[in-house]
């Protein structure tokens, strides 16, 4: 039998996707420090893989913002920066208000019942000060929506632009001010409920809008030495 012609693209997109994954929540959870420089050789042999994909991570890391690069000089994770956290907050709110407006008015029973799961996780994560619980429970409640509204693009963005936002917001779930969101997650669920989708729309995009208090704790605009 021939080798397929597409034998191996899996495994090496797989890779790529790995080591994307293992950097970017290592740099959200702070294992790896702002400011800290970035080694693609030691990367490679923690993650187990080879220099390319760890490359191409530190590319797609760029580009969210959440590594800095200057050719010949250095590769370091971004300092906190309040104002790419902005702007990075202006873009997932108009996607989360999208996501919702598309996905109200074909939610399900059972979709609607994840969202309230999702935020009673959510509820006792915030109540024991378990953030990455936490953040976890937060992003399965956004999701159902942005599943629901079944536009890629909307994920796309959603997924770049959102770990420059869940660096703050670690800052911020680990204070009562988080406690805030369970109830507009709640109210949120609610207008679902009641098919009101420009009111559900405004609600989402209003929660991720919210965070404006955590930016005063982002270091902003470090320089490395």
């Amino acid at each position: 039998m021939p080798v397929p012609a597409r034998m191996g693209v899996i495994s090496r997109s797989l890779l790529r996707e790995n080591a994307y994954q293992s950097i970017r929540d290592a740099i959200v959870d702070g294992t790896l420090a702002p400011g800290e420089r970035l080694n693609d050789a030691e990367l490679a042999q923690w993650l187990g893989v080879s220099r390319t994909p760890v490359r191409e991570a530190l590319t797609r890391l760029e580009e969210s913002g959440l590594v800095r690069t200057k050719p010949g000089r250095y590769t370091m994770v971004s300092p906190l920066d309040a104002r790419a956290a902005r702007a990075a907050q202006t873009v997932t709110a108009a996607m989360h208000e999208l996501a919702v407006r598309e996905a109200v008015p074909h939610l399900s029973a059972g979709e609607m019942e994840a969202m309230r799961a999702a935020n009673a996780r959510f509820a006792a994560a915030l109540q024991a000060d378990d953030v990455d619980a936490a953040i976890a429970a937060d992003d399965e409640f956004h999701g159902v929506a942005v599943t629901a509204s079944a536009n890629p693009a909307i994920r796309a963005v959603v997924e770049q632009f959102t770990p420059v936002l869940r660096r703050l917001e670690r800052l911020r779930f680990s204070s009562l001010n988080g406690r805030a969101s369970v109830a507009l997650h709640e109210r949120i669920v609610t207008l679902c409920e009641a098919r009101d989708v420009e009111g559900a729309a405004v609600a989402a995009r209003e929660n991720w809008l919210s965070l404006d208090e955590v930016f005063d704790l982002a270091v902003d605009d470090e320089r490395p030495a």
